[in-house]
């Protein structure tokens, strides 16, 4: 049947539901490796005359975003979500890392969103984020919902899944900073 039963009297929670996470991240993560170092490069001049009072290390590191670095930032990221979408596929779903993991994803399109009305015009990932993270989102937890194992939203939901988000992204650019470069 391609699902993975959820227990404890749950229906199956389909491989799309859980490693989907996975490739919805992928597709639109892809969209930010292939755009954000010429995007930054592009914008940043722009954008630092029209907000004169933002932290001058803000624009010092987006001009000095180096699409290898990005990319190996974005590959780290990949294990996080990764092991999420394991962890959600091993517990039919009921797993609070998964949980929380799409939550994260999914609001995470609102932050691509409020970048793009911010800047008015074009950002790294908001082409996908209405297009794959939010349908995927909305998708999986109604699946979750159906099968019985999505857990009751809270506000303190939305701050651990921004949380999450933030915290994965930092820390995810801090490991890649890190890793050796070659040539």
């Amino acid at each position: 049947m391609g699902g993975h039963e959820a227990g404890d009297g749950g229906r199956a929670v389909e491989v799309a539901v859980t490693f989907g996470l996975l490739a919805a991240w992928a597709v639109h993560d892809l969209e930010e490796v292939a755009t954000m170092p010429g995007w930054a490069r592009g914008r940043v001049p722009g954008l630092r005359q029209r907000w004169p009072r933002m932290p001058e290390r803000v624009w010092q590191r987006l001009e000095a975003i180096d699409g290898r670095e990005f990319a190996a930032a974005v590959g780290v990221m990949g294990v996080v979500v990764a092991g999420a979408a394991a962890d959600g596929h091993r517990t039919g779903g009921r797993s609070g890392f998964y949980q929380v993991a799409l939550n994260g994803f999914g609001l995470h399109a609102l932050v691509h969103l409020g970048q793009a009305v911010a800047v008015r015009g074009y950002t790294p990932g908001v082409v996908t984020s209405p297009l794959v993270v939010v349908p995927f989102t909305v998708w999986a937890r109604g699946r979750l919902r159906r099968a019985g194992v999505l857990r009751p939203a809270r506000p303190r939901d939305v701050v651990q899944g921004l949380a999450l988000a933030a915290v994965a992204t930092v820390g995810t650019q801090a490991v890649a900073r890190r890793l050796p470069r070659r040539g």
